[in-house]
């Protein structure tokens, strides 16, 4: 027996590796080849390409379809119906396949619901994307984006607190760690 379960309903094929204690839920595809971690859950009608790498502890929410060459590392939220893209140019006639763009989304971000992330970006380490956002070029680590194009609004905690800002320090008012901003990059403190 598994030590995963996937719902009746759902289709997970040959040589797809699936990490113990994941939840897969109704009327999900798994491709061949896929890779998804320990802990996950993927929603309702989530689809999952061939190839593609999941981490541990990802929350995949409804109707989300995760393409080929789209990577996700662990502690990754990806809101209901949100969108990954893996060709820029898309044309039902003109196969592009070999042109795939990879996308990389890094531990413990988040993306909201209904955002669309355009393929050949990198979303960084505890990013937050804001529901609907139009995601066309990369996110720093921590960068609070948001509109359509996603645009900076701010720097957000590993908690999902936004944080306030004096001068380069940054501080999260819920659970009190602290950031130092170095150029356009957000440090944890410990880090330095």
């Amino acid at each position: 027996m598994p030590e995963y379960f996937v719902h009746p309903t759902s289709i997970v094929e040959e040589q797809a590796s699936i990490g113990e204690g994941t939840k897969i839920w109704l009327f999900c595809h798994i491709m061949h080849r896929a890779i998804i971690g320990r802990d996950c859950q993927l929603g309702q009608n989530v689809y999952v390409g061939k190839s593609v790498k999941i981490g541990n502890n990802v929350k995949i929410q409804n109707n989300v379809s995760v393409y080929e060459d789209v990577e996700i590392q662990d502690d990754v939220f990806c809101g209901p119906s949100m969108v990954f893209t893996n060709v820029i140019n898309p044309r039902s006639f003109i196969s592009r396949k070999e042109e795939f763009k990879k996308t990389l989304v890094k531990k413990g971000a988040s993306i909201g619901a209904n955002a669309t992330v355009v393929c050949g970006v990198t979303i960084g380490e505890y990013a937050f994307v804001g529901a609907g956002a139009v995601v066309n070029r990369s996110v720093p680590d921590y960068a609070l984006v948001a509109g359509v194009p996603a645009k900076q609004i701010g720097w957000i905690c590993e908690c999902g607190v936004k944080l306030s800002q004096v001068s380069d320090s940054l501080n999260c008012p819920d659970c009190k760690k602290q950031y130092q901003l170095i150029g356009q990059q957000l440090k944890r403190k410990h880090e330095q």
